[in-house]
């Protein structure tokens, strides 16, 4: 087995000498932000994460069991790295004789892009940095955004969101998602809850063609995902920079938590919801339920009686109801929720969950 305090893919594609000290940066900052951040997972999602991410640097097939020993030896070397590294400073990332700011992923991308590479960095959830680095699939540039698709990774770190966006730039990772998917599956077969992911599930042919079902849900969700970040760049579009250091001020609360649910409603209501409807996908419309926080659950219990409504019956009028109201709701209580923050620049967090409760749809 590969030494366990690198975290590496247990192989690395050809060509990317070329881009080596970069590569070597990227992993070091993900394993710094690992170092910083994971503890705050509860116990069972951080085991969770912590065997597929195993699982992905040794690239064991999903589905593989898990070698016990080997995995407990690799956990404790791990978090052992986590204390050495976790109070060191992100390091800049170098390509072709230049130093990049770690977080200023538009330079990095202008000289990685033509390598054939894609890069990423910003801020999860929780305000935990994220980066990664991959093998650039698609580029396509739009009015709107620039799109780039990641197909293999060669550095990320534990969380690895399927997608992010940053200003006019969407960051979609294609093997994020399609292991995240396969996470959805594991998490469902625990106790095989009848639900709206079960539904979603059932649109696949998991019981007898795993990949295959794996991968023709990852292109259904694919566009899912790029709806949704198109939908987030219309909404930064409305909302500015004051949001992000609203979410700044409040971090790790539970007015952080329910700000990001309006932002991701809001986010959904322009470009998502819309779209979904336009042409009924069970599959797709069966998983965006499946997919949504208990947070925006409670904030949004219009669309889950109007998906009920069509689950039950066949009818969406419904649910075309429901998201014709969603964009001027949400976009509103976004807009009373910045004028709390720009009164004096100090939010009153317990103010704000009040206003949020106070709104559901």
């Amino acid at each position: 087995m590969k030494n366990p305090c690198i975290p590496t893919p247990a192989s690395t594609p050809a060509g990317s000498g070329t881009i080596r000290p970069a590569l070597d940066a990227v992993r070091t900052n993900c394993l710094i932000t690992d170092a910083r951040h994971a503890t705050r997972y509860t116990l069972c999602v951080y085991l969770l994460k912590m065997r597929e991410f195993y699982r992905w640097e040794q690239q064991l097939p999903f589905g593989a069991s898990l070698p016990q020993d080997e995995l407990s030896d690799w956990l404790s070397a791990r978090e052992a790295r986590w204390e050495q590294v976790e109070h060191q400073e992100f390091l800049p990332v170098p390509i072709n004789g230049r130093s990049f700011d770690p977080f200023d992923a538009p330079a990095i991308n202008a000289a990685l892009n033509p390598l054939g590479y894609v890069y990423s960095s910003g801020y999860g959830h929780g305000l935990k940095p994220v980066f990664f680095l991959g093998k650039l699939e698609q580029r396509r540039q739009s009015s709107e955004y620039t799109l780039l698709v990641s197909g293999y990774e060669l550095a990320r770190d534990l969380s690895a969101p399927p997608a992010m966006s940053t200003d006019n730039t969407i960051f979609i990772r294609r093997e994020s998602l399609r292991r995240m998917l396969w996470e959805r599956l594991e998490e469902w077969r625990w106790n095989r809850p009848d639900n709206a992911m079960k539904r979603a599930l059932e649109c696949y042919d998991f019981e007898h063609r795993p990949e295959a079902a794996l991968d023709a849900m990852t292109d259904t969700e694919l566009e899912s995902v790029l709806l949704h970040e198109i939908g987030e760049v219309q909404a930064g579009r409305l909302l500015g920079p004051d949001w992000e250091e609203l979410l700044a001020a409040l971090d790790h609360s539970k007015a952080e938590i329910m700000l990001r649910a309006v932002r991701d409603h809001l986010a959904d209501a322009l470009s998502t919801l819309p779209a979904l409807l336009e042409q009924i996908n069970p599959a797709a419309l069966h998983f965006y339920v499946a997919n949504l926080s208990a947070m925006r659950k409670e904030l949004f219990p219009g669309l889950v009686s109007a998906y009920e409504v069509w689950r039950a019956t066949g009818s969406v009028r419904e649910l075309h109801q429901a998201a014709s109201r969603a964009a001027a709701h949400w976009n509103a209580l976004a807009l009373r929720l910045l004028d709390q923050y720009r009164q004096d620049r100090k939010p009153d967090a317990g103010r704000l969950v009040r206003l949020i409760e106070c709104s559901p749809l």
